[in-house]
């Protein structure tokens, strides 16, 4: 990996961002619940008031479904415009997920835990995208909501927080 050279939005805007959000794509979503796509998937139609749609052309193939929902084969299959694009696909990968999510008219592009790519970034921010990379969508809303205690996240913290969905 080279030295990165991209910065991504501040803690504040991420939170503006998750407020703001109303409808989630994840892209690379498994069926298998081993997977972290899973997981997070499983958080979201929990935890989250957002309108989860999964894109994934293998699943989609087979006419799998993921946690009781369909699966569309690629961001152009979905029955609305998402607000976030959450990927879990290779860093290789993703400039494409980014020139698919500006053709749909998505406003952000979130590459999860461990996905960094800068050409993704720029083809996503060209387009007028919100970027956030090597950032797990899970993790940040728990965090800002006071969840982080929920589902394998244990702070060790107590709070008396409510969480804002």
């Amino acid at each position: 990996m080279g030295e990165r050279t991209w910065v991504g939005p501040t803690a504040q805007e991420r939170l503006a961002l998750l407020r703001s959000t109303r409808t989630v794509a994840v892209v690379g979503a498994s069926p298998n619940p081993a997977r972290a796509s899973y997981f997070v998937a499983t958080y979201l139609l929990a935890s989250t008031d957002y309108d989860v749609h999964f894109v994934n052309p293998v699943a989609a193939a087979k006419g799998e479904t993921i946690l009781g929902r369909p699966v569309h084969p690629d961001l152009a299959s979905l029955p609305v415009v998402p607000d976030l694009v959450d990927v879990f696909r290779r860093p290789e990968d993703t400039p494409q997920v980014a020139r698919d999510a500006v053709a749909v008219g998505a406003r952000a592009l979130w590459l999860q835990l461990g996905v960094w790519n800068e050409e993704a970034a720029a083809v996503a921010e060209a387009g007028g995208l919100t970027v956030v990379m090597d950032r797990c969508l899970k993790i940040e809303h728990a965090r800002f909501h006071g969840g982080l205690h929920l589902f394998g996240f244990d702070t060790g913290q107590l709070t008396a927080r409510k969480t804002i969905r």
